[in-house]
């Protein structure tokens, strides 16, 4: 399959994403043509808000059961329409869900298997894992359009062991937790953190590739296409190798010459 456009949605309340940066990285490495637009929900209707607050997910233990929005969660829903950077504490949405609520939001012109989107959102889009019956938050919802939540790769990928067992001894004796956070500062990515941008790459490429070839990941940790469950793995991957594995280059070199 030719991917002949690429469009990447901005999520206004990440400045850190730097979208025209990612906008030269994406039309370099996939020799395509690249159009940056604004924010997915900047295309809402007057149902949106509605239906993402039906996406919300209460139980964690349960998969997907469709919830009947207030007037309170649809009037948050709302207002983050016009404004994305207001936000309650984090909140959990089913990523296929809303990932439907998003697909009725393009144009139906663009939606043609060789044009390939890419939305960016600070909502914290989950799955619902049936090996441990639980809601996992994810970085990445795949398919077209494919989601990358800035919240799930901060969220989703765990710190250091250590810094949560100094955590919790730190809670139960009452102690300060900063100094914890300071301690393990860099170790894992923050919010606003600088090298979001770089990471967001990787997840970028993830996104094309399973388009592609239905298979996201790569069980090489040296590679961008792998799917690191801890922090430090994903700043290993991300940032100090920052390159695909031999296989994966092979491909991607092979499919940009077809």
């Amino acid at each position: 399959m030719k991917i002949s456009k690429i469009f990447l949605y901005d999520e206004p309340s990440v400045p850190e994403i730097k979208i025209s940066k990612l906008t030269e990285f994406v039309r370099d490495t996939f020799l395509a043509d690249v159009e940056f637009k604004k924010n997915i929900l900047s295309y809402s209707n007057d149902s949106t808000a509605s239906q993402i607050a039906s996406c919300r997910i209460f139980n964690t233990r349960k998969p997907y059961e469709k919830h009947p929005p207030t007037e309170e969660e649809i009037a948050f829903e709302r207002s983050n329409v016009n404004d994305t950077s207001k936000t309650e504490n984090i909140i959990m949405y089913d990523g296929f869900e809303i990932q439907k609520v998003f697909t009725d939001l393009i144009s139906e012109n663009e939606l043609t298997q060789d044009k390939f989107h890419v939305i960016f959102t600070n909502k914290l889009t989950c799955t619902y894992d049936y090996n441990d019956y639980r809601y996992h938050g994810r970085a990445l919802i795949g398919s077209n359009p494919s989601i990358i939540s800035t919240t799930g790769i901060i969220e989703a990928p765990a710190k250091p062991r250590e810094y949560y067992m100094e955590l919790m001894s730190n809670m139960d004796r009452g102690l300060n937790l900063d100094s914890v956070k300071k301690k393990y500062q860099g170790t894992y990515l923050e919010y606003h953190d600088d090298r979001l941008s770089k990471i967001i790459e990787g997840y970028i490429m993830q996104a094309v590739f399973y388009y592609l070839t239905g298979e996201p990941f790569c069980d090489v940790r040296e590679c961008r296409l792998y799917n690191a469950h801890w922090q430090s793995d994903l700043l290993y991957s991300q940032l100090e190798v920052c390159k695909l594995c031999e296989e994966h280059h092979k491909f991607l070199k092979n499919w940009c010459m077809t």
